[in-house]
């Protein structure tokens, strides 16, 4: 019974450090905003120096830009963001290359925002509704956003459907 105790509490200790090296693993910094592609995705300079990097929000999904609704999401984050500095956490990297990152503006969560504002859905993993799912319910109540349209498409069923937006032409 003894042993039992001792490996459990092992293992405790070891998800413990296995948790403290994933946090030690986010990069966190101040940024400016730069540029606004979408409504979940941004370029951003960082204060320190350093090389433009390209972010995606963590748990949300916005319309695609050629999505009803897309344009709109866009231009609410850039109204938000642009030329502003925020607090970057990047908790991962995409199959895209950008970082994956938590953005605070003004002590809001950036993500959060968008969602409650109608802008973005809650990311959904499986059968979860994802990190926003209160934001996203409160802004379906009020019809904001995108939520405005009870039969808005999920951007995941959107580019299932239709595949990636085509790129606008460089000017």
């Amino acid at each position: 019974m003894k042993g039992w105790w001792v490996g459990l509490g092992l293992a405790l200790a070891a998800c413990g450090a296995c948790a403290q090296a994933a946090q030690a693993r986010d990069e966190i910094y101040s940024a400016r905003v730069t540029r606004v592609f979408d409504g979940d995705t941004v370029w951003v300079k960082p204060l320190a120096g350093g090389r433009y990097r390209k972010l995606r929000l963590e748990g949300i999904d916005a319309p695609e830009i050629c999505q009803r609704g897309g344009e709109a999401s866009r231009d609410a984050l850039a109204r938000r963001l642009l030329n502003q500095v925020v607090e970057v956490r990047v908790r991962a990297q995409d199959d895209y290359g950008r970082g994956v990152a938590r953005l605070h503006h003004q002590g809001d969560d950036v993500a959060a925002w968008m969602v409650l504002a109608g802008q973005a859905w809650s990311y959904r993993w499986r059968r979860s509704l994802g990190p926003f799912a209160e934001e996203e319910a409160l802004a379906r109540e009020r019809r904001l956003g995108v939520f405005k349209d009870a039969a808005a498409e999920l951007p995941r069923d959107f580019r299932r459907r239709h595949g990636p937006c085509p790129m606008p032409p460089r000017g």
